[in-house]
C-alpha cells in the first residue's frame, strides 16, 4: 500500500497551500494573512518519540532541560534507556510515569526505518500500541517526522482554536468534528495543519486569544 505524497521541501508546502487556497476561501484568507508556511520537518526515530514523551505536560523550558540531561547521559537511544532502571531515569528528571513510558518505548523495539514505508494508519497503530504514546503524538510524528502530506491531528488545541476563529464557530470544534472538517482538506491535510498552526500564532498576536 502506498504511503502517498511526502512533504520534503518548502516547494511541497507551497503547492499544498496553493491547492487549499484554491479549494477553500476561508483557508485562502488565512494564507493571505500568514504568508509562506514553514516546512516543519523533524527527524524520525526513537529519539524524536522519546523527546515527545519528555515534553508531555511540562513547560518548554523544563522539557528542554530534561532532554538535555538525557542526551548528555546518552539516554536518547534504545540502548541508553535499557541500560538504566526506573530510579536512574527519574534521577535524570523523568517522572515515574514518564520513566515507565521511556522503558515501554525502548522495549517495543520499533523498526523506525520500516515505518517510513508503511501507510499512515499502520504507523499510527504501531506507535499508539506503546504505553505513553497517544493518537496526537503519533499523528504529529507522521505529519512532521515522516512528512506525510495527508495527515491531521484534530486533538490539538491550537488547531481547534484556529478553526474556531477562522470559521467563526461558537466554540472550539471537538476532535471528532474537526477530523470531519479536515476531510475537505484532503489530500493536503498536513499542509492545512501547518496553515492553521501559523494562523493560530497570527491570531494570538493580533487578538490575544488563548
Amino acid at each position: 500500500m502506498s504511503v502517498g505524497r511526502i512533504i520534503r521541501t518548502d516547494a511541497d508546502v507551497s503547492e499544498g497551500a496553493a491547492w487549499l487556497a484554491q479549494h477553500d476561501p476561508v483557508l485562502a484568507r488565512a494564507y493571505a494573512a500568514t504568508g509562506p508556511l514553514p516546512l516543519r520537518r523533524r527527524p524520525d526515530g526513537f529519539g524524536q518519540l522519546l523527546s515527545a514523551i519528555v515534553s508531555q505536560q511540562v513547560s518548554t523550558a523544563s522539557a528542554r532541560a530534561i532532554w538535555g540531561r538525557l542526551q548528555d547521559a546518552g539516554v536518547d537511544t534504545v540502548q541508553g534507556v535499557k541500560a538504566l532502571d526506573e530510579a536512574e531515569l527519574r534521577a535524570l528528571g523523568l517522572s515515574r510515569q514518564k520513566a515507565r513510558y521511556a522503558q515501554a518505548l525502548a522495549a517495543a523495539e520499533i523498526d523506525f526505518d520500516a515505518l517510513r514505508e508503511q501507510p499512515d494508519d499502520h504507523v499510527i497503530k504501531t506507535l499508539t500500541a506503546v504505553t505513553g504514546i497517544g493518537v496526537w503524538t503519533a499523528e504529529i510524528y507522521v505529519m512532521f517526522s515522516l512528512g506525510r502530506a495527508d495527515v491531521f491531528a484534530p486533538g490539538d488545541l491550537a488547531l481547534q482554536e484556529a478553526a474556531r476563529v477562522l470559521y467563526d464557530l461558537p466554540e472550539r470544534p471537538k476532535e471528532r468534528a474537526l477530523r470531519q472538517m479536515a476531510q475537505n482538506w484532503s489530500p493536503w491535510r498536513s499542509v492545512a495543519a501547518r496553515l492553521l498552526f501559523a494562523y493560530y500564532r497570527h491570531a494570538k498576536q493580533r487578538d490575544g486569544i488563548s
